[in-house]
């Protein structure tokens, strides 16, 4: 059951919406405006290494590898 991230059209907020399939039907509501004008924001996020010392900037997080194909 994933968390999406959106953006409010109207002021540009960004918040997480949880959604508890990809299927749903979203009812979008700015937390800061109440505006229902908003869309799916690209976000990335991380996930923990093997174990192995890392010298990266994440300190051992690393993104994953892009989805194949749009979504959304």
């Amino acid at each position: 059951m994933p968390i999406y991230e959106y953006v409010c059209d109207d002021c540009g907020e960004k918040y997480e919406k949880f959604v508890r399939s990809s299927l749903a039907k979203v009812k979008l509501l700015c937390p800061t405006c109440g505006s229902e004008r908003g869309k799916k924001a690209f976000s990335v996020f991380g996930s923990a290494g093997s174990g192995k010392k890392s010298s990266d900037s994440l300190g051992g997080f690393s993104a994953p590898a892009p989805a194949c194909g749009p979504i959304g």
